[in-house]
């Protein structure tokens, strides 16, 4: 009886600092989507809580992730309403909130503009380029957008002789990554109009983070 009344009372106090925090990292959220191509969307992080025979070691609530991606849309359950490019900018979204208030030095990102192009592939891009002022971001991307924006472009290929199969790190040159992004533009035949876009790409970048 002693140990239940301890519980309860850690669990009750958990649950106010959720409900408050809760409230914050919503609104955070929710400005971060804005700012990903997602103008009108609404994040909401729902408490429910749950009888004292469903106890967890991490307290009294059921914790759900809610998101209305369109206005007047009513938040739905982000794991069944998300299309895999609002999932992807939600990642981030999320993440960037997140590790605002932590000290984590790196953050890995795993194409996590899947789904996405155009312009608001560059806001994902822009995005990454804030996170990486005040830590290392390590990005996997096939679009150029993105890996236009970055201070340092690396190529990443496997080569292999029939028997085995390796991983190869290359650090590009400045030459070498537009090379790289008109490729990522244009596929497998480089025009000289391609060429020229992929360095007005990497030149717009600079002036961006100038």
């Amino acid at each position: 009886a002693a140990a239940q009344a301890e519980y309860l009372e850690l669990a009750g106090s958990l649950s106010k600092a959720r409900t408050k925090a809760a409230t914050v990292f919503s609104a955070a959220v929710t400005e971060a989507m804005h700012g990903l191509g997602m103008p009108g969307g609404v994040f909401h992080v729902s408490l429910a809580p749950v009888p004292l025979e469903a106890a967890k070691s991490w307290g009294l609530d059921n914790i759900e992730f809610l998101i209305s991606a369109n206005p007047g849309q009513a938040p739905q359950a982000l794991a069944k309403v998300a299309s895999g490019g609002e999932l992807s900018r939600m990642a981030l979204s999320i993440q960037v909130i997140a590790s605002d208030g932590s000290a984590i030095p790196t953050m890995v990102f795993d194409e996590v503009d899947s789904g996405v192009g155009g312009g608001v592939a560059e806001m994902v891009g822009r995005r990454l380029q804030e996170l990486g002022a005040n830590r290392q971001v390590l990005c996997v991307t096939h679009l150029p957008q993105v890996a236009s924006l970055a201070d340092q472009h690396f190529r990443i290929n496997k080569v292999t002789d029939g028997k085995s199969t390796r991983t190869r790190v290359h650090v590009l040159g400045k030459e070498e990554r537009i090379e790289e992004l008109a490729r990522m533009l244009g596929g497998v035949d480089i025009t000289r109009k391609t060429l020229d876009h992929a360095a007005e790409m990497l030149a717009g970048a600079r002036k961006k983070r100038a």
